[in-house]
């Protein structure tokens, strides 16, 4: 019978066919043999194509021919799989595949042993089939190390030219901007896992970033402030009627939109856009008060009240720290807006709070340390005579000393105001100004 034929009639394992047997050790060691063909090895091995030439003896149906295989044992299960699949044709071995695990395992001994075809039909497989993240992990670590013939597996986790990176971030800033109100299900859903992977393409890397800020990805953002702070405005104007219908509803709805200018404001820094932002707010800021102190919420808005000082308290820092560069003027235009309304609510959530445990708009430590250090930083940059007027207006309320606490910024003002005198009378009598510090 010719080759051809036989191939049609050998099983794997047929002893009473065999000419060859290979040998593997198990998982405990132990040697285990298996009953093969050769020519059908030689056909779709090169390994043990190269073996049996190299022993023109072999095989003989006399002789007790045996391929010792060394594979490491945790990797049998995965060599005897690929002895079984070398008897399959190409379109059952194609079939064969069932995991990941598995199709990894064989693909190890299948380049082992210069299974050509059975190489190829694993690759076309495990790059096709969708990966869990422990299947990721693992193939990340394998792949590297099985040759340039293996490297189409990782096509998915390549890196993205600049090119294509760059129009997935201005669309999910897109996505993350929207306004429409008529969404299709889960898209609240949606537009905020857009904003999470916003936020984390914008994390800095350890050698190169993701995304380069150039001025089509500003425009993109500063196009999505601007949306925002419309729709922002037109709830704004929008809350008296439709608060008369339902309270709830209206409060939710203009939450939901200062919630997505409170997201904006977490990455505009990163883009150092910020300056956009607190310009916008300061706009706005003389009507956002207006409506929301309006004797008609008094006894509601909680849920407003407290997220416009979160927003503002971010507004605040940028200006404080000196990370959004103002004139004098415009700096104590917008502390002394907001000054006033942080003094009065701050209070009034901290007796709710007392009064119910369960009230949940109350400014924790962290939010009240951060917006005093950013108020006193900012009133110490400010012309002196600015600084005196606010740390009078202070003072004369002793209600308003407990918070926020300016007493760092008045004794600075204190000294500095000493200092000046000091240096004006010197400079009157001619004599050498001493060094001064504090």
């Amino acid at each position: 019978m010719d080759q051809a034929g036989a191939a049609g009639t050998c099983e794997f394992g047929d002893q009473t066919t065999s000419d060859v047997t290979v040998r593997l050790r198990s998982r405990d060691g132990r040697p285990e043999w298996f009953h093969c063909h050769s020519f059908i090895l030689m056909k779709k091995s090169k390994f043990f194509a190269h073996w049996l030439s190299k022993h023109p003896t072999y095989p003989s149906p006399e002789s007790n021919n045996c391929i010792e295989v060394h594979c490491p044992g945790s990797e049998f299960d995965h060599y005897v799989k690929l002895l079984k699949l070398i008897y399959l044709s190409e379109e059952t071995v194609s079939d064969s595949w069932d995991s990941v695990k598995s199709s990894l395992g064989v693909l190890r001994a299948s380049i082992a042993l210069q299974c050509e075809t059975i190489t190829k039909s694993c690759i076309q497989y495990l790059e096709a089939v969708p990966w869990d993240e422990k299947e990721e992990e693992e193939i990340l670590k394998v792949i590297p190390n099985l040759g340039p013939e293996a490297m189409p597996i990782l096509a998915r986790v390549q890196p993205v030219d600049t090119s294509a990176t760059k129009n997935v971030f201005i669309s999910a800033i897109r996505f993350a901007t929207t306004i429409e109100n008529s969404f299709p299900p889960l898209a609240d859903e949606l537009k905020t896992s857009a904003q999470e992977q916003v936020d984390y393409m914008l994390l800095e890397d350890e050698e190169t970033p993701l995304i380069a800020v150039d001025d089509d990805v500003k425009y993109e953002a500063r196009s999505g402030l601007a949306k925002m702070f419309t729709n922002f405005e037109k709830r704004l104007s929008l809350l008296p009627s439709e608060f008369d219908q339902s309270p709830e509803a209206a409060e939710q709805r203009l939450l939901q939109s200062l919630s997505d200018l409170e997201w904006i404001c977490n990455i505009l820094p990163k883009m150092e856009m910020m300056k956009d932002f607190v310009s916008g707010w300061a706009c706005i800021s003389d009507h956002v008060l207006a409506v929301v102190q309006d004797e008609k919420y008094s006894s509601g808005l909680w849920a407003i009240k407290a997220k416009l000082i979160e927003v503002t308290g971010k507004a605040l820092d940028a200006i404080g720290y000196g990370n959004v560069v103002l004139p004098a003027p415009s700096r104590v235009q917008f502390l002394k807006t907001w000054l006033p309304y942080i003094r009065k609510l701050k209070p009034l959530l901290d007796s709710k709070s007392a009064d119910d445990e369960a009230f949940p708009f109350k400014m924790d430590s962290d939010l009240c340390q951060n917006i005093e250090g950013a108020i006193t930083s900012l009133v110490l940059a400010l012309p002196s005579n600015d600084q005196a007027d606010i740390l009078m207006e202070w003072m004369q309320r002793p209600e308003q000393l407990k918070y926020p606490d300016l007493s760092e910024a008045f004794e600075v003002w204190c000294y500095r105001t000493k200092s000046a005198k000091r240096r004006l009378v010197v400079g009157f009598k001619g004599i050498d100004n001493p060094t001064i510090s504090f």
